[in-house]
């Protein structure tokens, strides 16, 4: 039997009082988010720091996309602020092996991102050592970008090496194309504007989760 690709919200944001809204609604229909974290270095936009979510209560499991520069100055801080897992850049940083143990070090699991133009390939060493792989098909930094189908190969190409890792898709998600992203093999699905910036949030999401769940089912 397939396994069902599950659908995350991905919360991206710069203004504390537009986190907390977002908070709120998603903590009504799951259970589980991303927080989309930017230095304004590695990608142009900067958002909310670890700080704004330390200071903010919340019922949600989150893990911390680092779409940021040195990722290993900020791994004691989101893990401070809760985070259950950090997912940091392959192109931010060449020193990988020192950031996954500094993560395991802390406790957090651990998850490595390529952006569309980084081949699955190069990550082939680090497959042991992280408990995730998250493809970007789309250009980091901004909701509402257009998705780049050419990133969904990576999917087999990761599953030939390591058949039961889990891999995730970020970036440009919409009821048009999750059926084909979910159809190709990933476990999680990240979606941001789709959901959380529509005006029924809970109502969006349980449909991309639908249409998700199908395709994993054409696998």
């Amino acid at each position: 039997m397939a396994r069902l690709s599950q659908v995350v919200p991905a919360i991206l944001t710069e203004d504390p009082r537009a986190l907390e809204d977002m908070v709120r609604r998603a903590e009504t229909f799951t259970t589980w988010v991303q927080m989309d974290i930017m230095d304004g270095k590695f990608v142009p936009s900067r958002s909310i720091t670890h700080e704004h979510l330390a200071a903010l209560p919340m019922k949600l499991i989150w893990e911390a996309h680092l779409m940021v520069q040195s990722p290993e100055r900020y791994l004691k801080g989101f893990q401070r602020a809760g985070a259950q897992k950090v997912v940091f850049h392959y192109e931010a940083t060449s020193s990988h092996n020192e950031v996954v143990a500094l993560a395991r070090d802390l406790g957090l699991e651990v998850g490595i991102a390529l952006n569309p133009n980084t081949a699955a390939s190069a990550v082939t060493p680090l497959l042991p050592e992280l408990d995730s792989v998250l493809l970007l098909s789309v250009h980091p930094g901004f909701y509402g970008r257009e998705f780049i189908p050419e990133v969904l190969g990576k999917v087999a190409e990761l599953r030939a090496i390591r058949p039961h890792m889990e891999i995730g898709m970020d970036g440009g998600v919409k009821n048009g194309n999750i059926s084909q992203i979910a159809e190709s093999g990933v476990d999680v699905i990240y979606v941001g504007s789709a959901i959380l910036g529509q005006p029924q949030p809970a109502e969006a999401y349980h449909h991309l989760l639908s249409l998700a769940q199908d395709g994993s089912k054409r696998r």
